[in-house]
């Protein structure tokens, strides 16, 4: 781990050391600001209470889609990958949504939705595919004997999904979770930028390139990879715990 660790910190040096002197070799700090002038301008960015807002509403956001896109997408990947003929119903849906390019689905949302909600939406549209997708795989990954084994005890529906297919789908979700988590967060985001919402990290992106103030365009984009990189983190750590947690319950439970 500790090797690990600093093979890490040596590719985060080696990437600022690259931007350092792409800057310098560039020579415009107006169009490609340095790594220091664009950390003072962070630094002075998150002391304020428009940085506070636009982070919080644009994690709302996020949160929104996911709260939304991931039972949905779950759900309608269960009944999917069950009947072959919703599977085969669903199919032109999501490669509709695949296909369409994200811009206009944010262009077409706003006329809809307006300013506010259009990210949300955008979001949503582009994790539920992704979702239900991943589902799907889950169930068609169950082991056929264990099928059989269930078909041939008549267990019913519900015991089916739950002992059967539940196990087998939670590793295809949880994957599609940590992929969703972070396509939420450009998406949401580069929605923002088109249609600038109030209070958004997007807009704040958008207004500081209006007024040409790169370094802070570069601290806002800075400010959302990290927002994106923790919420990946908390998930990370969440996943890690829960197993642990339920192990240890079960160790002391047959303990008592």
């Amino acid at each position: 781990m500790k090797g690990q660790a600093l093979w890490a910190l040596a590719g985060a040096v080696f990437l600022l050391l690259v931007w350092e002197l792409a800057s310098r070799v560039y020579g415009a700090g107006l169009i490609l600001p340095g790594p220091l002038p664009v950390i003072f301008s962070f630094a002075a960015l998150v002391q304020t209470p428009r940085f506070h807002a636009a982070l919080w509403h644009s994690f709302l956001r996020v949160l929104g889609s996911i709260a939304i896109a991931v039972p949905l997408g779950i759900a309608a990947g269960i009944a999917a990958g069950l009947d072959r003929r919703l599977h085969s119903f669903l199919k032109p849906l999501f490669s509709v949504v695949s296909a369409t390019p994200v811009i206009s689905v944010i262009l077409i949302a706003f006329l809809f939705l307006g300013s506010g909600r259009t990210p949300v939406f955008t979001a949503f549209l582009m994790i539920f595919p992704v979702m239900a997708a991943t589902t799907i795989e889950g169930v068609k990954s169950a082991d056929p004997k264990l099928k059989e084994l269930f078909a041939a005890f008549r267990m019913s529906r519900r015991e089916t999904l739950k002992y059967l297919y539940v196990p087998s789908i939670a590793p295809f979700i949880l994957g599609g979770l940590r992929s969703s988590l972070s396509l939420c967060w450009k998406v949401v985001v580069a929605a923002e930028v088109l249609v600038q919402p109030l209070r958004s990290l997007g807009a704040g992106m958008q207004q500081a390139r209006a007024h040409l103030q790169a370094p802070e365009l570069f601290a806002w984009t800075m400010a959302t990879v990290f927002a994106a990189a923790f919420c990946q983190g908390i998930l990370s750590l969440a996943l890690t715990l829960g197993p642990k947690a339920g192990r240890a319950g079960g160790t002391r439970g047959g303990a008592g």
